[in-house]
Parts: C-alpha cells; sequence; structure tokens
C-alpha cells in the first residue's frame, strides 16, 4: 500500500530518490531515459534545475496510463552562480570539492510532476556548509565512495556528509536528490 493512491512512475536513474521515495511509504515503478542535459547557457542558475526536470518527464510522457503520474527530478550544485555538475573525471571531481570546501553552497532540486491532466513544476532549495578539505580528505573521498554520478561531485548521504557539512538550512532529502516534503504535498493535489 502506498501513501499515495495514484499510480507514481519515476523517471530516474538516481538510486537515492528510488531510497527516498520507498523510505518514505510510496509505491512506484521505475522507467529511466536519456535525456540531453545541456541547457541554455544564459539560464539563471536556481531555474536549471526545474527546467531540467521538466524535460524528462515531457521525454516519458508517452507512458503515462490513465491515471498515472510521472515523477521526474533534477539536482544541481551552485557555488558563486556557476552550476556544478556531475564530474567527468577524478580531476573534475577533485576541483569541484576542492571550490566548495570551507564555503557555502546551494543544492537546487527541481521536480516535475506529469499526468494526463495536469503538470507541475517546482524546485527544493537547501544551503549546505562544507568545513575544510585537505587534499588527502578530498582523495580518500573520491577513491572511496566514487562520486562520478553525483551533482558536485559528492553525496550527503556519504563519508563527506558525515564528516564535512557542518550545516544546512532546508532538507536532507534535498540534497541527497528529491525534496520529498514538497514531492508529497504535490502530489497531494494530484
Amino acid at each position: 500500500m502506498s501513501i499515495i493512491q495514484r499510480p507514481l512512475i519515476l523517471a530516474s536513474k538516481s538510486p537515492r530518490r528510488s531510497q527516498l521515495l520507498r523510505e518514505a511509504g510510496f509505491s512506484f515503478t521505475l522507467q529511466t531515459f536519456d535525456v540531453d542535459e545541456s541547457f541554455p547557457p544564459e539560464m539563471p542558475p536556481e531555474e536549471v534545475a526545474p527546467w531540467l526536470a521538466q524535460r524528462k518527464a515531457q521525454a516519458a510522457a508517452h507512458l503515462i496510463q490513465e491515471d498515472e503520474i510521472i515523477l521526474a527530478a533534477d539536482s544541481v550544485v551552485i557555488l558563486d552562480g556557476k552550476i556544478y555538475n556531475k564530474p567527468a573525471d577524478y580531476e573534475e571531481a577533485f576541483n569541484m570539492i576542492r571550490a566548495l570546501s570551507g564555503r557555502q553552497h546551494t543544492v537546487v532540486t527541481g521536480v516535475c510532476l506529469l499526468s494526463k491532466e495536469k503538470e507541475k513544476v517546482f524546485a527544493g532549495l537547501t544551503k549546505v556548509w562544507f568545513s575544510e578539505l585537505s587534499d588527502d580528505e578530498i582523495d580518500y573521498y573520491i577513491r572511496t565512495c566514487e562520486p562520478f554520478d553525483k551533482a558536485g561531485s559528492y553525496g550527503a548521504q556519504d563519508w563527506i556528509g558525515h564528516c564535512k557539512i557542518t550545516r544546512i538550512e532546508g532538507t536532507f532529502q534535498n540534497v541527497m536528490g528529491l525534496p520529498v516534503d514538497l514531492v508529497y504535498a504535490a502530489l497531494r493535489g494530484f
């Protein structure tokens, strides 16, 4: 039994989004698609994640049957007005974490809920503070946790979150990849 009665399709490859939905009591099926994640360079950084989430949902729209709802999401890390997406390799991951070290950054997770009759696009925003990381700590983290599938090169649920996040404003779940509180409230409106 699910907390939400309508069938839900999660259009995401993120194991963390699946985990968060399961832990929150949602039943869902999983469908993944490859979607071009490029965005217009002039787009304000805070608008990128909801825009990409909407593109992902629309790519899966053909799957919608009867009263099903597609849930798609995208997360970005923003520091000094620059977006830090998934790193391409070790060096890029190292440089991203080095830039975040000892600083506050923002995680924006955009969500799109799409049914046959309705579309809702919204975003969660969380401010995150890291303590300083030494080069050895950054190297340890990358080699141990391999954060190559994570925006900003880190997972809040990994070592770095346990040992180096000193403060957050917003929800921890949003930093993990899904503002579950906002998703639940929005689904109640469908």
